[in-house]
């Protein structure tokens, strides 16, 4: 199922469905962390945290996070104007939830945040957008946000560069299983976006997002260990791997 828009009204639950339908067909296990990661913000720091959505993009994060603790509340931060209409749109009205648009490239963007500390600092598939040095300086960044005892968790693409054979069949396997699923109407990222760009409320903010991003920004895909090793010398006093996939990882540093 695609978004719609229908005379005024847009269904942004529709488009905040189609956006987790096309993610799925990248990552089939993005529920799998999803609930790993909420499983971990419970025995961490309990079910009413205060969350730092961090590249929120449509709010995935969050909507789970709230489904699952209706007392918790979420600051979700991002760039892109689209996906960022879309959170908006659909958490419009809910007090827990709130949005900054910040670049977090830029050394002063937590001045836009509403709060100082927070129990838990979430993302999902977005810091593979930065590159090694600039993720490092942010680690550091959010080390000075996450309270004593809070948690940060990244699940992201995390490539392990001693396994070049083990990477190159797994990576064989699921472009295979995403063809198959592509010939049956699977949408794809550029088909997703292509759409956004059609719809009379979402085409002005895609148009945007293309000018801040162009087609894409691949950065880097470091270790799991190369996350858990800086997240450690930014100030975290412990980090590891809670959750992995043959090609993704989830990487959770405790302050």
């Amino acid at each position: 199922m695609t978004g719609t828009t229908t005379g005024s009204a847009t269904d942004w639950r529709a488009w905040q469905e189609s956006w987790d339908r096309q993610q799925e067909w990248y990552m089939p296990d993005r529920e799998e962390r999803f609930r790993v990661m909420l499983d971990m913000v419970e025995a961490c720091v309990g079910r009413a945290p205060r969350v730092l959505d961090l590249a929120c993009g449509t709010g995935s994060i969050t909507d789970r996070l709230l489904t699952r603790f209706p007392e918790a509340t979420s600051v979700g931060v991002d760039l892109d104007p689209a996906l960022l209409a879309i959170a908006r749109g659909t958490f419009d009205g809910d007090a827990r939830v709130s949005f900054v648009t910040a670049d977090l490239k830029d050394p002063h963007w937590t001045r836009a945040l509403p709060h100082d500390s927070y129990d838990a600092v979430l993302t999902a598939t977005a810091l593979h957008w930065l590159h090694s040095d600039p993720l490092t300086a942010l680690y550091g960044q959010l080390a000075g946000l996450v309270r004593d005892g809070g948690v940060l968790m990244n699940a992201d693409h995390m490539i392990d560069p001693a396994t070049p054979r083990i990477n190159a069949a797994e990576r064989a396997l699921r472009h295979a299983r995403m063809d198959e699923e592509k010939t049956g109407g699977a949408v794809d990222w550029a088909e997703w976006w292509a759409l956004a760009a059609q719809d009379p409320v979402l085409a002005g903010p895609t148009a945007e997002r293309f000018e801040i991003y162009g087609e894409h920004a691949d950065g880097d895909t470091p270790s799991a260990q190369w996350h858990a090793d800086t997240l450690r010398g930014a100030g975290f006093g412990e980090a590891r791997v809670v959750w992995s996939s043959p090609s993704d990882a989830m990487v959770l540093a405790l302050k």
